[in-house]
């Protein structure tokens, strides 16, 4: 196998840092040298036990342990069978360490981190980091507490520039960032790397991410026009005259439930819809009932004594049965939000017409956070930096539980007081 200076000098790293991270293009070359230097760490460690991590099980296995014939099964070889036990299937391999059971496992839901809880852990490989769960990589992260050499790899894209796993994540463990571009992948020939160059150069995002390897904003995001500089008011404005507070919120029983407490102000430049708190929870292992108790019992009267006010009304994803059900309980009569699905403004329809009144409300300066100490709006940027459309202009289903919610209180606001 022909490796570049860049693998070799990977490759030949002590294993000092709890986190190593290669993060570049795709086509850099990064992944043969994560496998190798993952089966590296297998013979050294004296620990027994290991996870892969990836989106699926199956992603796992193709990437990191096949490999397209690098992989792991086929570095250990004869000295290596695929097993399953309780803790799920894995690949012992006989290493110069001692045998090692290799686990390999999804992690991209909600309780994915269910699969591993009484797992003691010597390391991790998390293929493909930025798609994974932040609950499965916090919960790997606490597997390793007891290991030998507590170290960890990742492996990844540019991610958008604020994606969680580089403030959770990265900016948290003790990390080691490497770059990796095509220049580094000695299999792809000059005439190859050439052709690249000239396809991406037609797409400055394209260009930027697969041919640089930076982090850049992806392409198409929804709500573009949103600027933290414009839109993040340290306060409510002096002249900003409450009219009516209402909550929306978008839920689900392993999904992240986000709730928002709205303020419909008068100005002296017209109405405003002020976003004034937002309760957020990532999914997983709080149920839906002690979810409801939080929102109930501290999250509404916090907003109500903050803002001196009650609110008008609860509007709740109309999915989200649970949630309602659980609020009702705590005598709130909770209704469901309007999530656009019979709207029609001449050919845009359905959920595209609440993301058009909502890009609207940014652009014309009608929609503005205020910062709180307590219920503040990190889960909210997070999202919205990275709510975007796929190649045929729909919206993907991804980074979506605030944004939904954001657009159930434009809907409210736009067609109580706009139109």
């Amino acid at each position: 196998m022909s490796l570049s200076a860049k693998q070799i000098d990977f490759l030949n790293r002590p294993f000092d840092w709890t986190l190593d991270v290669a993060e570049g293009t795709p086509r850099s070359g990064k992944t043969t040298a994560c496998i190798l230097r993952f089966y590296d760490f297998l013979n050294t460690s004296k620990d027994s036990n290991f996870l892969v991590v990836g989106a699926s099980q199956q992603q796992a296995f193709r990437l990191v342990m096949d490999g397209d014939g690098n992989g792991l099964i086929h570095l250990f070889g004869r000295q290596a069978n695929l097993k399953h036990d309780d803790h799920g299937d894995h690949l012992e391999a006989l290493t110069c360490s001692g045998v090692k059971k290799i686990y390999y496992k999804g992690g991209a839901k909600a309780d994915s981190d269910k699969t591993i809880r009484g797992l003691s852990l010597g390391g991790v490989y998390f293929c493909e980091i930025d798609i994974l769960h932040m609950n499965m990589i916090q919960e790997c992260f606490r597997r390793t507490y007891a290991a030998h050499i507590r170290w960890h790899l990742a492996d990844l894209n540019p991610p958008a520039p604020m994606h969680p796993v580089i403030t959770d994540v990265f900016n948290v463990q003790d990390t080691r960032w490497t770059h990796w571009t095509v220049d580094d992948n000695p299999i792809i020939t000059p005439e190859r790397k050439e052709e690249l160059r000239r396809t991406l150069e037609r797409n400055p995002y394209l260009y930027q991410r697969d041919w640089l390897g930076e982090r850049c904003i992806p392409q198409g995001v929804i709500y573009s026009m949103f600027d933290p500089t414009k839109h993040i008011l340290p306060r409510l404005p002096d002249d900003a005259r409450p009219i009516e507070m209402y909550f929306a919120g978008d839920g689900g029983l392993t999904d992240a439930t986000s709730v928002s407490c709205n303020l419909v102000c008068r100005t002296k430049k017209g109405m405003a819809l002020y976003r004034v708190a937002n309760w957020y929870y990532d999914g997983g292992n709080k149920a839906m009932s002690v979810q409801a108790r939080e929102l109930a019992g501290t999250f509404a009267p916090y907003c109500r004594n903050r803002w001196n006010m009650r609110e008008d009304a609860w509007y709740i994803d109309p999915a989200c049965k649970a949630l309602r059900k659980e609020l009702e309980l705590y005598g709130i009569d909770a209704l469901n939000a309007d999530n656009n699905a019979h709207d029609i403004r001449g050919s845009t329809k359905g959920i595209k017409v609440g993301i058009e009144y909502t890009q609207n409300m940014i652009q014309d300066g009608c929609f503005f956070l205020v910062e709180d100490e307590t219920y503040g709006h990190i889960d909210f940027l997070k999202e919205i930096g990275m709510y975007c459309v796929d190649e045929h202009g729909n919206p993907v289903d991804a980074y979506n539980h605030a944004m939904d919610e954001l657009r159930y209180s434009i809907n409210h606001f736009v067609k109580q007081y706009m139109y």
